[in-house]
């Protein structure tokens, strides 16, 4: 059992990898225009500094600056709004900034918020600065150091851009000496600035003296919103298979609520996603099947690896509750078929899913909204006759939101749209069809089909400039194209928890990942510390005997603590604890004097004081951990729990 542990372990880590550098694509490719928007800009900002005056290498070491005018001192500054509430989410943004001004020439220095603080000043923030560029930096450091480095033939010519994450959270009169102070030379260094901003555009203004925002010469740009990249990675890492893992309907329920409950921040998505995928291969015993979903000839992996399998572990396949209801046969075959068939409907699924958000997104539907509803196994009602699913076809009135008096749904809304798009947007919509279809050719022809239509019936109203004719066509063209999607979703849309062996690649026990995300830490501290034995697996004492002197003197304290009700008195819990110890001390002595071959004197008793010391020690680690209240004034013979129960 050990070696298929080892295998889980090594599937997650496989698996995991994968959908991080799936992430980090996603993430880059949508930062990518951001950061080719900021590259111009600094490109643009430099040819116009330059196109002023260009000073000489040797005239940027001298001490006055060349120009004194107040709109030759402007620095080219990008602020960038990001629109997060959490700052963790643009720390890569940034860090990938960072990385692609480099690579395109530029030099460039990040400081971050608690460099521009009032505790340094303006003298450690410039310090700062030089470090990051200059390979020696005097303890004194002033801005001639600064142009002796540029004036250096391989710096010479390329601007500076100085990146400042976090502008809200900067010392503004830091930040203003640094711009005023930087101003006076920007013709000689050209040091340009590229802040971030998660509020408003308007926080330089409240942070700023107006004496420093003449310095500054502003470029707005912005970041694309939380709402679009996560829509991006959903379609990236759950509706396409893109490592073999999904999530049932209650955890896609329970991820989109923490992601809101977290202000939007992408990486509260990503951190519950992956404690999802952990708990899923630390669970499921089959678990490291998924990883045959990223080979290229699936079946032929998962054959050799389920016959090596040994036949308890090939029990576990057949006792899945989804392989009972299909009423599978227990050999191998069944098992490859199974989990085949499993791939390829997923791979429908997906593409019926993306057509479904190319539609719904022309009146904002979220993916993620469509996701939640599609995975749901209640869209399944009546028994299939297909062997390989157990559960039911999808009916017409749950997939438009009307079963059983239930609020309108989202597929619904997409359903509605569609018969509502203008002709233009309704061609470019079926184009996106069929790229998203191009694996189910019976159903890319019937799309084919309806564009041809769409196509004809566009020139015949170009020929007949008929205003009436143009709003009947549309309408019938609109209803041919929500049939075929109506017609595409009900036979294809099938919920992975309806599919036989989903158990295998899909996470559905919510409960465990609410408890490690959102749980109870007090109560989680107290399991443990009842249970220590279970976790330190020591043989000195056993999990359900009298509470052991061996123990944690924490752990010794807990156990106590059960036998007393809200209130806990000092006195006795301490007599209690200081019998244990010196019960186990007795234990050891006699045990020394029983061994007349060992010439090693007797373990002395422990000192009263030790105990007392001990006892208080352990304590302070409860109270500390918010087990128990130290006692107050009023009774300071008495402590008070705060949690209770095993």
């Amino acid at each position: 059992m050990e070696l298929y542990e080892q295998l889980r372990v090594e599937a997650f880590h496989r698996t995991w990898s994968k959908i991080q550098s799936t992430i980090d694509e996603v993430l880059r490719a949508i930062n990518l225009k951001l950061f080719d928007q900021v590259l111009q800009w600094a490109k643009e900002s430099f040819a116009s500094v330059r196109a002023i005056t260009k000073p000489h290498q040797t005239e940027v070491q001298q001490p006055y600056p060349l120009l004194t005018d107040v709109i030759c001192r402007r620095i080219p500054t990008a602020f960038v709004l990001t629109k997060n509430a959490e700052f963790v989410d643009d720390i890569r943004t940034f860090h990938d900034l960072a990385e692609h001004m480099k690579s395109n020439g530029c030099h460039v220095v990040k400081l971050s918020a608690a460099e521009l603080s009032a505790k340094h000043g303006v003298g450690g923030c410039f310090r700062s600065l030089l470090r990051q560029l200059l390979s020696d930096v005097s303890d004194v450091a002033d801005v001639s150091a600064l142009a002796s480095w540029y004036c250096e033939a391989e710096n010479f010519d390329q601007p500076i851009i100085v990146i400042i994450d976090d502008l809200e959270q900067c010392s503004g009169d830091v930040l203003g000496e640094l711009v005023m102070m930087l101003s006076e030379w920007v013709f000689k260094i050209p040091v340009f600035f590229v802040m971030g901003i998660a509020t408003t555009l308007d926080a330089p203004k409240k942070l700023l003296s107006s004496e420093a925002l003449q310095r500054l010469e502003p470029c707005k740009l912005t970041l694309g919103s939380p709402s679009d990249r996560l829509n991006a990675l959903v379609e990236a890492i759950l509706v396409k298979p893109c490592a073999g893992f999904c999530i049932s309907h209650e955890v896609a329920l329970f991820l989109k609520n923490y992601f809101f409950r977290h202000d939007g921040t992408i990486t509260s998505f990503i951190t519950a996603l992956r404690l999802a995928c952990s708990k899923h291969f630390s669970m499921e015993p089959l678990s490291f099947l998924c990883i045959g979903m990223l080979e290229e000839d699936s079946e032929e992996f998962w054959h050799d690896k389920f016959e090596s399998l040994p036949q308890a572990i090939q029990k576990c396949a057949f006792d899945l509750p989804s392989s009972k209801n299909a009423n599978n046969s227990n050999n191998s075959c069944n098992m490859v078929e199974g989990l085949s068939r499993l791939l390829k409907l997923q791979k429908d699924w997906s593409s019926v899913l993306l057509c479904l958000y190319e539609a719904g997104r022309h009146d904002k539907v979220q993916l993620l909204d469509i996701f939640c509803e599609a995975v749901n196994p209640d869209l399944q009602t009546e028994n299939a006759p297909d062997s390989y699913l157990f559960a039911s076809k999808v009916t017409c009135e749950n997939l438009l939101g009307v079963k059983s008096g239930s609020a309108k749904g989202f597929i619904a809304q997409v359903m509605n749209t569609i018969r509502y798009l203008p002709m233009e947007i309704l061609l470019h919509v079926l184009e996106v069809w069929s790229i998203h279809l191009d694996g189910m050719s019976e159903i890319n022809e019937r799309v084919k089909e309806l564009q041809s239509t769409t196509i004809g019936a566009d020139s015949v109203r170009a020929k007949r400039r008929s205003t009436a004719n143009t709003g009947n066509g549309t309408v019938v063209l609109n209803e041919k194209a929500a049939a075929l999607l109506q017609d595409v979703v009900r036979k294809y849309l099938v919920p992975v928890g309806c599919l036989p062996f989903h158990e295998i690649i899909c996470f559905k026990n919510v409960d465990i990942l609410q408890s490690a995300l959102i749980g109870n830490p007090r109560r989680m501290i107290q399991l443990d510390l009842l249970k220590s034995q279970s976790h330190l697996n020591c043989s000195c004492c056993r999990s359900g005997a009298a509470v052991s002197g061996s123990l944690h003197d924490t752990s010794i304290m807990c156990n106590l603590a059960q036998e007393y009700g809200d209130v806990i008195n000092l006195h006795d819990w301490y007599t209690a604890f200081e019998g244990i110890i010196k019960s186990t001390n007795s234990k050891a002595k006699r045990k020394s004097y029983s061994s007349p071959s060992k010439k090693s004197k007797p373990t002395p008793p422990e000192a009263e004081g030790m105990i007392q010391a001990r006892f208080c020690r352990a304590v302070t680690e409860m109270q500390i951990t918010g087990l128990v209240r130290m006692p107050s004034k009023r009774r300071p013979d008495l402590v008070q729990r705060i949690t209770f129960g095993p």
